[in-house]
């Protein structure tokens, strides 16, 4: 029985209880049941018909509505055509311009991502968070806050994610209750649904801009200045080995993408990430992803699998979208053989425990190799530590640029070159108003640098005096 025969059926009965009556004359008569006011009750009359309309729809179409055959004109035309053949069908007292906002709120359901479907084109709107179909929150400017939109219940949810788990050919189940997709336009997705998800499903989409950010969008927003802009580039440019660390959150993807924005046309680049984010503008850019088990739990391509390939390909640059399990280890041996310039991200508070996560991640590669031979790794691998983080007031700010210096005995060796100046304080609107400000100190690897006719004055180490 389908999911329209049987709300039929249900209302069905609850007309037929309604009106039957107790045999006998000496039956009481039961007393009156309370009656919604008329405004509630025509509220439920639709809310009844978008539940009957809707359900009938998804029997009629099935997996129509997700063929990726099917052009997208066509399938719109069909929706519409059998919501309208759907809605005239019901005997419901409602104006020529309800039923078209039915229908139109439907169609947005089927043919889109449902009531989610206006934040998605929201620009101000950064991260949606599903927390079940009652409850979805927004982050606009760094700042968390409960949006005015609800699904119709978990099965409407659940319908929105299949959709959009199916558009990457991945899939979601009992069986494999997590996973990681992504919508047409980039925006990263997870899910979680039952029975991990405790009154679920989760839905958690991280939006990213249309048009890239670029290094004058994040010196305009204040993540660092002019001066360490153009140390970056020029870091990029003389093919350092740079880490993006950072919390959840915490904007390293678009650093990341920022910094990939300096590298050289011509440069063979190919990037690895669990889901593309990554847009790259050079031209020869391979990008690669990774890939769940079937559901025979066979077929898994994970990301260490790729690293290793990718050095078969040869490439002049490698972009990691993020390490997090033993292919730190490759990753490090490709910046040792030959591959400068390459780039990766992980999470971690401080440049100092982005060395001792990229040092517990490489343990879990599976080999037992000493500590001070991991750290020997590190310490002539990675030339850079690009530390950022999600401040107080809501914004993403460069706090530390250091530089790997090497050994000293068994403990790597790190140097600031710049610092964010939180001594600064807090403006009268909130907002942090200190800047990302040079230490003084010239690194290393300027003489590197120079080898590649990158040349820095003395004004880019120079610290400027804070007005008091």
């Amino acid at each position: 029985m389908s999911l329209y025969e049987r709300l039929n059926e249900a209302n069905n009965a609850a007309a037929g209880a309604g009106a039957a009556g107790t045999p006998g004359e000496s039956a009481a008569a039961p007393a009156p049941a309370a009656q919604p006011a008329p405004g509630q009750q025509q509220a439920n009359t639709v809310h009844e018909l978008r539940l009957r309309v809707h359900g009938r729809l998804i029997d009629d179409l099935g997996s129509m509505l997700y063929d990726s055959d099917m052009p997208e004109s066509e399938l719109k035309k069909m929706v519409y055509s059998k919501l309208e053949q759907a809605v005239a069908e019901e005997r419901v007292p409602l104006s020529a311009a309800d039923k078209q906002r039915l229908i139109e709120s439907i169609a947005n359901d089927v043919l889109g991502y449902g009531p989610i479907d206006p934040l998605l084109h929201d620009e101000s709107v950064t991260e949606i968070m599903v927390n079940g179909p009652n409850q979805v929150y927004v982050e606009r400017s760094g700042k968390a806050g409960i949006a005015p939109v609800k699904f119709l219940d978990s099965d409407h949810l659940r319908r929105v994610i299949e959709k959009i788990v199916a558009q990457v050919g991945r899939r979601i189940d009992e069986s494999s209750p997590l996973c990681d997709a992504r919508l047409p336009d980039g925006s990263r997705v997870n899910a979680v649904i039952p029975p991990l998800a405790i009154g679920g499903p989760f839905l958690t989409i991280r939006k990213f801009s249309k048009d890239p950010l670029g290094i004058e969008d994040l010196i305009g927003f204040g993540t660092l200045t002019p001066a360490s802009a153009r140390f970056l580039q020029a870091c990029i440019i003389g093919k350092l080995n740079v880490i993006i660390s950072g919390g959840t959150g915490s904007g390293k993807t678009t650093t990341l993408n920022v910094m990939s924005s300096f590298i050289p046309e011509g440069e063979r680049v190919i990037t690895i990430e669990d889901a593309k984010e990554l847009q790259l503008r050079q031209d020869h850019v391979l990008c690669m992803e990774s890939r769940p088990p079937n559901v025979e739990g066979k077929g898994e391509v994970s990301i260490r699998d790729l690293v290793k390939n990718s050095l078969r390909m040869r490439p002049d640059r490698i972009v990691v979208g993020e390490c997090r399990g033993g292919e730190a280890l490759d990753m490090l041996q490709a910046m040792n053989t030959g591959h400068d310039g390459s780039l990766t991200t992980v999470h971690a508070n401080t440049p100092r425990d982005a060395m001792t996560r990229i040092e517990t991640l490489t343990m879990m590669a599976g080999y037992d190799l000493p500590i001070k031979a991991i750290r020997e790794q590190m310490s002539s691998a990675v030339d850079l530590v690009i530390q950022i983080g999600r401040q107080r007031d809501g914004s993403r700010k460069i706090s530390h640029i250091t530089e790997v210096q090497g050994m000293e005995g068994e403990v790597i060796i790190l140097q600031d070159i710049f610092l964010f100046d939180f001594a600064a304080g807090v403006g009268e609107d909130g907002k942090l108003v200190g800047t990302l400000q040079p230490t003084g100190v010239r690194p290393k690897f300027a003489e590197k640098l120079s080898d590649h006719g990158i040349k820095l004055g003395a004004e880019v180490f120079t610290p400027t005096r804070r007005a008091r």
